[in-house]
């Protein structure tokens, strides 16, 4: 039977080299920055055995091979080589790429080719004004650089993304700031000279709906990620006012991630019409669970408003367990809902193919 096609409609680049040694590599496996336990390794997580259980075979490897064995095969493969396999053996069809993230990775273009598939953009709105701001002498000339840019990412771009939890948190003022706060704003922040990392959130707000009046799908980071991140401010629900503001806009808002809120994404994405909801990042971290997390997610969630997604960053073997432990993930519930007769066969099938592959090909439109 072939795998159940996939589009990634979230993900990143991964390393063109290396990492070479197991703390870099490790250091990959999680969203901390902190050394492991005394006596274990970052490899010791649901993540860490996934990486054992799905990659292994694929370098030629026993499954749940000792973690320095597989480095050591990595490192005799090298990293391309290792690359196009792991990404082959995902079979992703389309990689919806955020760009917005530093170092040296593949662009959607190098990852495409190593995959065999195809890829696009998502433009990360925080990198658009960081780069304007960077080019702008004061207040008035970076925020008509910055429309100008956001303009010109809406004509090739497959969506914009934001980063506002980790910069500010998702408690913002939901309504677009005034011309008067926007300039306020923009001045305060060029004055204090620290334009390599915008946080303020009015500028945020600005960003966000500036993303939305395009008329492209807005991607949400929400729920868990690394400890620059306060995990109670990033709750889904504290979008709730911005949602039902910005549904005039026609603006389709996507909310990332999720996890542990992640019935609060699902009662959102059932609430309003605009709404959806992500299951990257959270099954690849849990692993093994990701049919309990999966199952969850679907109890309120519409069937054709969920998207598959594996937020793999750094690690070609990212990509590999979150499309591993989607597509066992969703096996297994579709096999035990029709098993007791909840669902029909074609329903499971139906529904499978829609979170796959289906539901990002309607929401992000052609050549997808």
């Amino acid at each position: 039977m072939e795998p159940l096609p996939l589009v990634d409609q979230h993900c990143h680049g991964v390393l063109r080299e290396g990492p070479d040694e197991a703390a870099a590599f490790e250091a990959l496996l999680t969203e901390s920055d902190a050394p492991p336990a005394p006596g274990t390794r970052h490899f010791d997580t649901q993540l860490g055995f996934a990486v054992r259980r799905w990659c292994a075979p694929v370098l030629g490897l026993e499954p749940h091979c000792a973690p320095d064995d597989y480095l050591g095969r990595r490192r005799q493969l090298g990293a391309r080589e290792a690359t196009r396999r792991l990404l082959r053996a995902a079979r992703i069809g389309t990689f919806l790429v955020d760009t917005g993230l530093p170092g040296d990775l593949t662009d959607p273009g190098e990852l495409a080719a190593a995959g065999g598939g195809t890829a696009r953009e998502i433009v990360r709105v925080e990198r658009l004004a960081e780069r304007a701001a960077a080019a702008a002498p004061g207040a008035a000339a970076f925020l008509a650089h910055l429309a100008e840019a956001i303009a010109a990412a809406a004509k090739t771009a497959a969506g914009f993304k934001t980063v506002a939890a980790y910069r500010y948190g998702l408690d913002l003022d939901p309504a677009p700031p005034s011309a008067a706060e926007l300039r306020d704003a923009a001045a305060r922040w060029l004055d204090s000279r620290r334009t390599d990392r915008l946080t303020d959130p009015v500028l945020l707000r600005h960003l966000m709906w500036s993303a939305a009046r395009t008329g492209l799908p807005l991607q949400v980071h929400t729920g868990f990620g690394d400890p620059d991140l306060r995990l109670h401010r990033a709750d889904p629900l504290l979008l709730t006012d911005f949602i039902r503001a910005v549904r005039p806009t026609g603006c389709r808002v996507v909310l990332l991630h999720c996890y542990p809120f992640h019935r609060n994404a699902g009662y959102l994405a059932a609430a309003y019409p605009h709404v959806y909801a992500d299951v990257g990042l959270s099954l690849g971290h849990t692993g093994a669970r990701a049919e309990a997390v999966l199952a969850e997610m679907l109890e309120l969630t519409p069937f054709g408003k969920l998207l598959f997604s594996t937020d793999a960053y750094g690690l070609p073997e990212l990509y590999l367990v979150g499309a591993q432990n989607f597509r066992q993930a969703v096996a297994r519930l579709c096999a035990r809902f029709t098993g007791e007769g909840s669902w029909s066969r074609s329903d499971a099938d139906r529904v499978a193919a829609l979170i796959a592959a289906g539901n990002a090909r309607r929401l992000y439109g052609p050549g997808n």
